[in-house]
């Protein structure tokens, strides 16, 4: 069974092809299918490595009677947010104005003429963390559109008048904040020096996320003030993020963001943008304290994305021309669960690296290469995620060129794993970054 999915070229939206739900993509042919028949739509947006998508995919949009439900009273539409940011921009809105909040899966309910009355993010099968069930929420919405359909419409209308007049208001005055000015930088650093995480580096609680564009600033800040702080708070936050089990320590590249307020349990999937910027920022520390580790993260970076995120094939109009473009994204699931790429045990380690005595280094205590690469790495029997190993560097930052074969033993045995699937759309804003960051490095 397919729907109407199953001519598109979007992975993520392939990945849906096979629902029972009666998907369209955005386009004409649902929009008028919706005005003939005067039914809502049920608009839900995603991209591929998105967890929460594929959590409420196998949950709700798997489920037969789930779809029974949707196919007879809403027009169901599907969006790859990366494919359509123009749509995910504008329902994002609708959704944050509706409830405070917002993120993916997107899951938004319209009118007829695509006017938001309804709207938020991932709903769970059964009712819990104090939210109502996906059936309990479209069995409410189609009994409302029928019994009660003037309100929602004109909730819609009264939410599309207020959006447009917050984004006539915010034009009105974007040219009225003056220009920037030197001085307009100290305040912003403040801000930043406020809010920072003087024990783990970055900015905020759980999650974290990487921000390389709050980093490049302080860089720049302080190379146009001298100001050490600034300085300081941008190497050990790059330092911090690079040890951590956010960065693929095997592989490079950096995964989504942390879980947690350390760097140490990621959401595993990685995108192509991310680490453009994050390439950026680790070479410009690199130029301005010449400390080596950064640049070998930058390296390990470009790395990565020349192994597994290029395409390179013929160009269509020159056979002999080499056509090069940079994929998207990569999953965070693989065989159903995620992390399980790239997470280990003891064991596995002990009989890749051996108990022996090896050229690895050992500390001088004349323990074999397993042991000093687990005790570099944090590898604890009990684990660190759900009983087995996220990789951390802890170690001395002059051990880690030395355990640069057993990394790459590692690597290998990694790579014979069932790999996350990669999202292979070509962005040319990603791809515009990434260049960049190649053509800096160069």
């Amino acid at each position: 069974m397919s729907n109407l999915l199953a001519h598109e070229t979007s992975p993520y939206l392939l990945q849906h092809a096979d629902n029972p739900v009666h998907w369209y993509p955005w386009g004409e042919e649902a929009l008028q299918r919706a005005r003939d028949e005067a039914k809502p739509i049920f608009l839900s947006i995603g991209y591929s490595a998105c967890h929460w998508c594929h959590v409420m995919a196998h949950e709700s949009f798997e489920d037969e009677r789930v779809a029974a439900i949707l196919n007879e009273h809403f027009v169901n539409i599907k969006v790859d947010r990366e494919e359509r940011p123009d749509l995910d921009q504008i329902y994002m809105t609708a959704v944050q104005a509706l409830t405070g909040s917002g993120g993916w899966p997107m899951s938004v309910f319209l009118t007829p003429e695509g006017a938001p009355f309804y709207g938020g993010t991932y709903f769970p099968p059964t009712p819990r963390y104090g939210m109502p069930s996906f059936t309990q929420v479209v069995e409410a919405i189609a009994d409302a559109w029928q019994n009660r359909r003037d309100e929602l419409v004109t909730s819609g209308q009264q939410l599309v008048t207020a959006i447009r007049r917050q984004g006539q208001a915010d034009a009105a005055t974007s040219g009225q904040r003056g220009e920037l000015r030197p001085g307009t930088l100290d305040p912003a650093f403040q801000a930043l020096q406020q809010s920072f995480d003087a024990v783990h580096g970055g900015w905020g609680q759980a999650p974290k996320f990487p921000q390389p564009m709050a980093l490049e600033f302080l860089l720049r800040y302080h190379h146009r003030t001298g100001n050490t702080k600034a300085l300081e708070m941008m190497t050990q936050t790059l330092e911090a993020m690079a040890r951590g089990g956010m960065y693929d320590q095997l592989g490079g590249g950096f995964h989504r963001y942390s879980v947690d307020d350390h760097w140490l349990v990621p959401h595993f999937e990685k995108m192509l943008y991310d680490n453009s910027q994050l390439a950026r920022v680790y070479l410009h520390a690199w130029q301005v304290t010449g400390n080596e580790f950064f640049r070998t993260i930058t390296e390990e970076i470009l790395d990565y994305v020349v192994r597994e995120m290029t395409y390179v094939g013929a160009d269509a109009n020159d056979g002999n021309t080499a056509s090069v473009a940079f994929y998207s994204t990569q999953d965070a699931v693989s065989e159903g669960e995620e992390g399980k790429f790239f997470v280990w045990t003891p064991a596995e380690i002990r009989g890749i690296l051996g108990n022996q005595a090896s050229p690895l280094p050992s500390g001088g205590d004349g323990r074999g290469g397993a042991d000093a690469f687990i005790a570099a790495y944090g590898v604890t029997p009990a684990g660190n995620f759900e009983g087995k190993n996220i990789l951390e560097f802890i170690g001395d930052m002059e051990q880690r060129p030395a355990l640069a074969e057993a990394r790459r033993k590692l690597y290998e045995v990694r790579e014979e794993r069932v790999h996350p699937g990669r999202d292979d759309k070509v962005l040319t804003s990603w791809n515009g970054l990434m260049l960049a960051a190649f053509a800096e490095a160069a």
